[in-house]
């Protein structure tokens, strides 16, 4: 029973995160489209805030599915080709969290260097990183 619980918080943690992850590029995008200042200003706020708002889901999608991975065990581990590839695929998605702080931070300094179709690639591309750590966990095909 205990093992569905955590399952069950390590969606939940994901789901909220993911949804910080998407909605994050979305708001530079706006950021990248305008001219006046006190709109950056305010764009500068929500960001930030969004940031590290998400940051303690992402740690804790870590941290519970860490914990069901122990719980499974090494053989179990080392049979799951499946969950390597998931792994390295949600390494990508823990890279692009910590990116998107970089540019946060370029954006509350004023140094954006991207178009907003630069931010609309980056607010869509991380879809299919997901949908891929879905079906991974899912079907389980490798």
């Amino acid at each position: 029973m205990t093992i569905l619980w955590i399952k069950a918080l390590h969606i939940f943690f994901m789901v909220a995160w993911m949804s910080g992850l998407f909605y994050l590029p979305r708001l530079m995008v706006y950021h990248a489209q305008t001219d006046v200042q006190a709109v950056k200003d305010q764009f500068k706020i929500m960001e930030r805030r969004l940031w590290y708002f998400v940051t303690p889901f992402a740690l804790l999608t870590l941290v519970f599915g860490m914990w069901l991975i122990s719980l499974y065990g090494k053989e179990w581990f080392v049979a799951a080709k499946w969950l390597h590839l998931k792994l390295t695929l949600v390494t990508v998605l823990y890279v692009y969290h910590f990116y998107l702080l970089v540019l946060v931070k370029r954006f509350a300094i004023d140094q954006n260097k991207h178009s907003p179709r630069f931010f609309r690639f980056l607010n869509e591309a991380p879809v299919l990183f997901v949908l891929a750590i879905i079906i991974l966990a899912i079907v389980k095909f490798l």
